[in-house]
C-alpha cells in the first residue's frame, strides 16, 4: 500500500468516523425539525400568519448567513485549521478571538439597523403582496427574531471552531436543542400567543445552540482577548476569503426573497407550502450531505494545508461516490411518495388535505434537485479547502440568477411549483459546473471509480423504482400514512438488496465504517 493510498484510506476513516457521529445526530435533529413542523402546522395549518411568521425569517437568516452562516465558516476554517495543522495553537486562538469580537459588534450593528427600517422593508422588498395586517405582523416578528441573529452569529463561529479541533458532538447536538425550544414553544405557548410565540421560541433556541457548545470551548482550553482590529495577517485573510462567498450567498438569499415576493401574489399558503416541502427535502439532504460534508470539511483543509493533492482527491473520490449512493435512492422516494409523505408528516390539527397536496405538488418539483443540492455541499467545499472561495460563488451567483429567470418563466405555468422546479434546475447546473470545474483544478476526482460506483447505483435505484411502481398498482387504496410508511421500508430494503447484489462497493463498506464509527 503506497503511502498516499495509507493516508487516503485513514482520511476516509477518520471521516467515516466523524460522519456517523454527525449524520446519527443530524437524524435526530431532522427529525425534531420535521417535528416542530408537524406542531407548528397542527397550530397554524398553511395560511396567512405562518406566512408572515416564514416570511420575518428572511431578513435575520439574511444577515445571520452573509455576515456569520456559511461565509464566515467557508474563511475560517481552512485558516484557523491551518494554524492547528502548523502546531501554532496560541495563533489560532488569537485569530478566533479577533473574529468573535467583529462578529458580535458587526451582527448587532446591523440587526438594530434592520429593526428600525423592518416595516418599510416588508412593504416594498421582502412581502409586498401581503395585506397591511400580514406586513405590521411580519414585521413586528422580524423584530424579535433579530436578536436571534447576533447569538447565531456567535454560535455558528464556535461551531466552525469546534469543527477544525475535529470535535462535532456538541455543534452536532446544537441544533437539536434549537428545535426543541420551538416545538416546547409551539406547543405550550402558541394557544395563548399565536405566532409571537414561536419567536420566543427562536430565541431562547438560539441561546440553547450556543450555551450548550461553551463545554467544549472550555475542553480545548479556549482563550479570548478583547482585541478588536484588521490589522491582523490572519484576519485580513478571513476577510479576503469572506467577501466572494458572502456575494455568493447574498445571491441566494436574495433568491429566497424573490421566492417569498413571488409566492406573496400567490393564493394563501403558497409560501407555506414551499417551505414545508423545502424542508422535507433537506432532511436526506441534511443527515447524508450536510453531515458527511461537515465531518470532511476539516480534512480536506488539513490535506490541502499540507499540499496532500492525491489524497484530496481521492477523499474527494470516495466522498462524492458515497453521498450519490444515498442521495439517488432517497431522490426517487421523495418524489413517489410526496403525497403520502406530506399526508403522514403534517396532515393533522389546522393541517387539512388540500396543505397536503400544496405541500405534495411543491415536493416533487423540489425532490429532482436534492442530488444536485447534496453534491454541491462537497464540491464548494473541496473549493473552499484550496482557499478558492471565488470559483464556487461565481458559480452559485450564475446559478441563482439562473434560478431567478426559471422562477420567473414557470411561475405563470405552474404557480408555485415552478419556483421549486427553477431551484432544482438551477441547482443540477450548479453542480454540474462545480464538477467539472473542480476536475480541472483539482487535477480529478477519481472519475473512473466514481463512475463504476454510479452505474450500481443507478441500476439499483431503478430495480427499487420498478418494485414501487408494481407496489403502488396494489396498494393505492391504502391509507396515504401506511403507503408512507410500508412503501418506503420495502424500496429501501429492495434498494440495499438489489446495491449488494450489482456488488456496490458503497453497500459493502457501510457496516464497516458504521463499526468504526
Amino acid at each position: 500500500m503506497t503511502t498516499s493510498t495509507a493516508s487516503t484510506e485513514s482520511s476516509l476513516n477518520r471521516i467515516a468516523r466523524a460522519a456517523t457521529l454527525v449524520m446519527a445526530l443530524f437524524v435526530v435533529s431532522r427529525v425534531l425539525g420535521l417535528v416542530r413542523e408537524m406542531v407548528i402546522g397542527a397550530q397554524f395549518g398553511a395560511g396567512a400568519e405562518l406566512d408572515a411568521y416564514l416570511a420575518a425569517f428572511r431578513l435575520p437568516d439574511l444577515l445571520f448567513t452573509l455576515v456569520a452562516g456559511g461565509a464566515l465558516a467557508s474563511a475560517f476554517i481552512p485558516t484557523f485549521s491551518e494554524r492547528l495543522a502548523l502546531d501554532r495553537t496560541a495563533a489560532a486562538w488569537d485569530l478566533a478571538a479577533k473574529v468573535a469580537n467583529l462578529l458580535t459588534i458587526s451582527l448587532t450593528v446591523m440587526a438594530v439597523l434592520a429593526a428600525i427600517f423592518a416595516l418599510p422593508l416588508v412593504e416594498t422588498i421582502i412581502a409586498p403582496g401581503f395585506t397591511p395586517e400580514q406586513q405590521a405582523l411580519t414585521a413586528s416578528l422580524m423584530r424579535g427574531m433579530l436578536v436571534s441573529t447576533v447569538i447565531f452569529g456567535l454560535s455558528g463561529l464556535v461551531m466552525g471552531i469546534l469543527n477544525s479541533f475535529q470535535h462535532f458532538l456538541l455543534p452536532a447536538l446544537a441544533p437539536v436543542f434549537y428545535n426543541l425550544a420551538i416545538i416546547l414553544a409551539a406547543m405550550f405557548l402558541a394557544p395563548s400567543m399565536g405566532v409571537q410565540a414561536l419567536v420566543i421560541g427562536v430565541v431562547v433556541g438560539s441561546l440553547l445552540h450556543l450555551l450548550v457548545q461553551i463545554p467544549g470551548l472550555i475542553h480545548f482550553h479556549a482563550k479570548w482577548s478583547p482585541s478588536l482590529t484588521l490589522d491582523d495577517a490572519g484576519v485580513r485573510e478571513v476577510l479576503r476569503l469572506m467577501g466572494p462567498r458572502v456575494l455568493g450567498l447574498a445571491v441566494v438569499q436574495i433568491n429566497f426573497m424573490v421566492n417569498v415576493f413571488l409566492a406573496s401574489s400567490l393564493i394563501p399558503g403558497s409560501i407555506s407550502a414551499l417551505n414545508y416541502a423545502w424542508l422535507v427535502m433537506l432532511l436526506p439532504q441534511g443527515i447524508f450531505a450536510q453531515a458527511i460534508a461537515t465531518a470532511a470539511f476539516p480534512t480536506f483543509s488539513h490535506q490541502a494545508a499540507r499540499g496532500e493533492r492525491d489524497a484530496l482527491r481521492q477523499t474527494m473520490g470516495g466522498i462524492l461516490a458515497l453521498l450519490l449512493f444515498l442521495t439517488i435512492p432517497a431522490a426517487i422516494l421523495i418524489i413517489a411518495l410526496r403525497v403520502p409523505l406530506a399526508s403522514l408528516l403534517f396532515e393533522r390539527g389546522a393541517f387539512n388535505a388540500e396543505d397536503t397536496h400544496m405541500t405534495a405538488y411543491a415536493l416533487g418539483f423540489y425532490g429532482i434537485g436534492l442530488v444536485g443540492h447534496a453534491v454541491v455541499e462537497i464540491m464548494a467545499r473541496g473549493f473552499y479547502a484550496l482557499k478558492d472561495t471565488i470559483t464556487p460563488v461565481t458559480v452559485g451567483v450564475a446559478a441563482m440568477g439562473l434560478n431567478v429567470a426559471l422562477s420567473l418563466l414557470l411561475i405563470g405555468r405552474l404557480s408555485f411549483g415552478g419556483l421549486a422546479l427553477a431551484n432544482s434546475l438551477a441547482t443540477l447546473t450548479e453542480m454540474a459546473v462545480l464538477l467539472w470545474l473542480l476536475r480541472s483544478k483539482l487535477g480529478g476526482w477519481e472519475e473512473a471509480r466514481v463512475g463504476r460506483s454510479l452505474l450500481r447505483t443507478i441500476g439499483a435505484a431503478l430495480i427499487m423504482l420498478a418494485v414501487m411502481l408494481t407496489m403502488a398498482s396494489f396498494g393505492s387504496g391504502w391509507p396515504l400514512a401506511v403507503q408512507a410508511v410500508v412503501f418506503s421500508f420495502i424500496a429501501i430494503a429492495v434498494y440495499a438488496a438489489a446495491a449488494w447484489l450489482l456488488k456496490s462497493p458503497e453497500i459493502r463498506a457501510l457496516p464497516r465504517l458504521v463499526r468504526r464509527g
